[in-house]
């Protein structure tokens, strides 16, 4: 199973409330709809232990994939085509995807 990972800040004039709910009510529920995915979570990262720093992410997700190429074709999808492109297009800047295998 991978895991990808995804780092990102909200883009400019994103509310955060907005996000947050959009993200519970419509991003994670339709995320674990897809056949590919066994679990979505997501993150909003407080700060830097041990650290005045901002944080370089104020958001992250996890998204436990059964199929990455059956995650490719889901992601084109009818159902999740809008979902991606309004997180990309309205909610995150310039955000990191990267899959990673646990250890």
């Amino acid at each position: 199973m991978a895991t990808v990972l995804v780092l990102f800040n909200l883009a400019e004039g994103a509310d955060p409330e907005e996000y947050e709910e959009w993200a519970r009510e419509v991003d994670v529920p339709t995320v674990e709809g897809l056949q590919s995915v066994d679990r979505m979570r997501v993150f909003r990262v407080g700060s830097v232990l041990g650290s005045d720093q901002a944080p370089p992410y104020r958001y992250f997700e996890v998204i436990e994939v059964n199929d990455l190429e059956k995650l490719g074709e889901e992601v084109a999808s009818d159902v999740m085509a809008p979902i991606a492109a309004k997180f990309q297009g309205e909610y995150a800047h310039a955000p990191a995807f990267l899959i990673a295998d646990e250890l």
